[in-house]
């Protein structure tokens, strides 16, 4: 199965409504107060409400929180498969964290004090962790700085979660089992168990929503040229707009056959490019990401497919497009991609390592695109 990109959103899909969910019951002991959905499945029981409170709509059994439930799988599962950034010390508290996707070095994560999520100025900065357990000591915090968001903030636990009283925790918790909190609890973000309880002791969960900024938003295509200047090179250029005022200028990495190969600034017009060469003959999928900067989002391009027969990369003469889906040259040449960007230009002779062309049903199922569900298997 592929792997998602460490950067790319996570979709709750249909779970996104729901600020808690349950696979047998939902508990609420005393002034526990629910902002959002609250479904239960295939349980079909919840108590304590009222006293407690739920804001919002309760699904218990029905095809809605069985969607929930299917949906939550899916990212469980997705979280999980991610490349991992860097593994951290089980106990979390007093530490300043980066985006990136975590693992504990042993055992559950425990966070005691005060852990800091720094956006680095991404309002789309994601943080994964992943741990078979999570417990919280009591009047523990979890803060946002720079720009972070609870809605990107996941905790992907293979067994139980405890959150200590007086806890203030943010994140959306995807536990496979069950979710406990202590008296005075409050959590901006979700939780959601697969199959196991959520119980909640006088405990306010606000479910949390991301930020619309549609000037940041931005698109990346990709094309595939032979270059003149490198006769029987294929050359890749990705273009990233915004519909915003600022410069779409950031960081643009390239995958082959779902393997990273360079990464280097696009310049003012939003084009970058990699050219390639000595590629083996068959139908290769190549992706260009933009990974985004503190002003502007990320985004990745569709699959772009290139058949390469036993005459090489392009047999076409050098004047032309070569590949599916390749478009008119972007910065203005006579169509060979654009000129006047020498420095955004690298020569990578293939393979730079062993997946990015892989010989064998081996690797299969091993590919991996920067936006899940944009692939298609390779040929």
């Amino acid at each position: 199965m592929n792997e998602p990109s460490p950067a790319a959103p996570l979709s709750l899909g249909a779970a996104t409504d729901f600020a808690v969910l349950a696979g047998t019951t939902v508990v609420g002991t005393g002034a526990t107060v629910i902002t959002g959905e609250v479904g239960v499945s295939p349980g079909s029981t919840t108590a304590g409400f009222p006293p407690g409170v739920v804001a919002g709509a309760v699904y218990l059994d029905d095809s809605v929180a069985e969607q929930a439930q299917d949906d939550l799988a899916a990212a469980y599962d997705n979280a999980a498969r991610r490349p991992g950034t860097a593994s951290l010390p089980p106990q979390l508290g007093g530490t300043t964290v980066a985006p990136g996707v975590y693992n504990s070095i042993s055992g559950a994560f425990q966070i005691g004090g005060e852990l800091t999520l720094d956006g680095r100025g991404n309002p789309n900065a994601l943080f994964v962790f992943r741990a078979p357990a999570l417990v919280t000591a009591p009047a523990s915090t979890v803060r946002l700085v720079n720009g972070a968001q609870a809605c990107n903030v996941v905790w992907q636990v293979g067994g139980s979660v405890s959150l200590g009283a007086g806890s203030r925790f943010t994140g959306n918790v995807l536990a496979l089992t069950s979710i406990t909190t202590a008296g005075g609890t409050t959590v901006n973000g979700r939780l959601l168990a697969r199959v196991g309880t959520v119980n909640l002791d006088a405990t306010t969960v606000t479910r949390s929503a991301c930020t619309a900024l549609p000037q940041r938003k931005t698109t990346t295509k990709l094309a595939a040229f032979c270059d003149p200047e490198s006769p029987g090179n294929l050359t890749l250029v990705a273009t990233v707009t915004s519909p915003g005022p600022i410069a779409p200028v950031g960081p643009v990495e390239f995958f082959a056959n779902g393997v990273r190969q360079d990464q280097f600034q696009s310049d003012a017009a939003g084009h970058a490019k990699l050219i390639v060469s000595k590629i083996p003959p068959r139908t290769h999928e190549f992706v260009a990401a933009f990974a985004g900067t503190n002003r502007l989002e990320p985004s990745a391009s569709p699959v772009l497919t290139v058949a390469v027969g036993p005459e090489g990369i392009c047999p076409a003469p050098a004047e032309s497009p070569a590949g599916a889906n390749a478009t008119a040259d972007p910065g203005g040449g006579s169509g060979g991609g654009p000129r006047g960007n020498k420095k955004n230009r690298t020569v990578i002779t293939y393979p730079p390592n062993d997946r990015a062309f892989p010989a064998g049903k081996r690797d299969r199922g091993r590919h991996h695109h920067p936006r899940p569900g944009s692939h298609r298997r390779s040929r």
